[in-house]
């Protein structure tokens, strides 16, 4: 991968963000999205392409066993993570919340452990490559707009109530206390 790290450093222990170099010409132009040796440690083994309408939501989804590397191949959105790693530990109390906007060949690294979720600014393609094969077992989420976390999401326009537009699943994701409790609980 020919991308560097850009901008100010995460606050969260493990993101890294970073810009992918484009090389344009008069024909068109060429990215290098990943590139092995730039992540040592990580083994991708599957890679995805999101495309979301302006103001889809999507989030706050949370990963046990899965590190993501999520790239933006064309568009803005705004990225949301939120490290429940204190937690799932209970190692502390809250839930470390940072957001930023990520442009066109703009990456982040999101570890284990750190919810994550975006809200498309205008149309977007999200390029994302994953630690683990999908099987749904791993698929986590708690309410986008919890207020116990507090996501600055910015303002959604152009939709009937001003709100974002949610999946199902999204809609209907319980509290992260909720869902921190559930995970707690030992089975039955």
């Amino acid at each position: 991968m020919t991308g560097e790290p850009d901008g100010p450093a995460s606050t969260l222990p493990g993101v890294e963000y970073g810009r992918i170099q484009r090389h344009a010409d008069e024909r068109g132009s060429f990215r290098e999205l990943w590139r092995d040796e730039a992540f040592p440690g990580e083994r991708f083994v599957q890679a995805n392409l999101s495309t979301s309408s302006k103001g889809v939501l999507r989030g706050l989804h949370l990963h046990r066993r899965q590190t993501d590397l999520w790239i933006v191949a064309q568009g803005l959105a705004q990225v949301a993570l939120v490290d429940v790693r204190p937690l799932l530990g209970r190692t502390g109390p809250t839930a470390l919340v940072e957001t930023r906007e990520l442009g066109e060949d703009e990456w982040v690294v999101i570890p284990t452990g750190v919810a994550h979720g975006f809200l498309a600014l205008e149309q977007l393609q999200l390029v994302y490559f994953v630690t683990n094969l999908y099987d749904g077992t791993d698929e986590l989420g708690f309410a986008w707009d919890d207020p116990a976390v507090g996501v600055p999401w910015a303002a959604v326009e152009g939709t009937p109530d001003g709100r974002p537009i949610l999946s199902g699943r999204d809609m209907s994701n319980p509290s992260l206390r909720e869902l921190v409790d559930k995970l707690a609980a030992p089975e039955a």
